[in-house]
């Protein structure tokens, strides 16, 4: 059993991930920015804090005495490269305070390969207000990957598309490298649910090892 505290566990992947956890004995703890708002996050199993994750003394203050972080946490209030930026410093920073060695993050499909060099977002047709918010998460990749740092981080990117969070938990999902999957037999969106077996996976058993992994169907 491992003690995993988990931020932004108020939004759709964070609420996934504590319940993933916790089905499996895990201690959790659910990190938000107003805990009134998921007073439902609270049971057996997780303690519900205040924390913002964009500022070291409070990620160290939550993450101490746990052995991995998930960090789930998005803000749309922020300009993106601003907030996953100063999210990742920030994790980077506290989590190191807190002793803690393995943290694992939510990505985004479009910052990876449809082509050798060529990222998703990079495509002429791609959206610019979509462009504008993956940029931000490329960023974040950057100051992991610069980082000197001891802390063994891993970025899950699910597929470019909008997760289904009904969908029932499978088990099964496929991971690669930096570059989108061809699409498998199973066509249904991913979901929620299964992108929470692929992280508390990584954290029972790591296999990847600072770098950003696609995970699909």
């Amino acid at each position: 059993m491992s003690k995993i505290v988990v931020f932004g566990a108020g939004g759709h992947a964070g609420r996934r991930a504590v319940a993933e956890a916790v089905a499996r004995g895990h201690q959790v703890t659910a990190v938000v920015r107003d805990p009134a708002k998921h007073q439902d996050l609270a049971g057996d199993g997780v303690a519900l804090l205040a924390g913002d994750v964009t500022q070291p003394d409070s990620v160290a203050a939550v993450a101490t005495g746990h052995d991995a972080a998930i960090n789930a946490a998005a803000r749309l209030d922020l300009p993106s490269e601003q907030f996953y930026v100063g999210a990742a410093h920030a994790l980077l920073d506290g989590l190191a305070r807190a002793g803690v060695g393995r943290l694992l993050l939510i990505g985004i499909g479009t910052t990876l390969e449809i082509a050798p060099g060529v990222l998703v977002h990079d495509a002429p047709e791609f959206p610019a207000e979509g462009r504008a918010f993956s940029l931000g998460h490329a960023a974040e990749l950057d100051v992991l990957r610069t980082a000197d740092t001891e802390i063994d981080w891993l970025v899950l990117a699910p597929p470019p598309t909008v997760l289904d969070d009904d969908a029932p938990r499978t088990g099964r999902y496929r991971t690669g490298a930096n570059q989108i999957l061809p699409a498998g037999e199973n066509a249904a969106p991913f979901s929620y649910a299964d992108l929470a077996v692929a992280l508390i996976d990584e954290i029972e058993t790591p296999k990847h090892h600072r770098t950003l992994v696609a995970v699909a169907p």
